[in-house]
């Protein structure tokens, strides 16, 4: 029992089948306790108003800052016609 404490496991057979198998004791962890931070957070009371100009420029703009190289067209040394 000593090896299994430190950690090695041993299985136990009955005419070579594997009857129990042996392994070091976990402990299950605390269960969680509802709860926890009740008072601790807080949103100020704009957190959910839309910022529009954000929005607007997300959509407006473009979908990758700095220079975007188009593919060649079919033909002019892209992908054959």
């Amino acid at each position: 029992m000593e090896e299994v404490a430190e950690g090695e496991e041993i299985i136990l057979a009955k005419a070579g089948k594997p009857m129990v198998r042996m392994v070091p004791y976990v402990a299950a962890p605390k269960a969680r306790v509802p709860g926890l931070f009740a008072g601790k957070a807080w949103e100020a009371e704009d957190c959910w108003s839309a910022n529009d100009k954000v929005l607007d420029d997300s959509v407006a703009g473009p979908l990758f800052h700095g220079a975007v190289e188009e593919p060649p067209a079919p033909g002019k040394g892209g992908t054959p016609s």
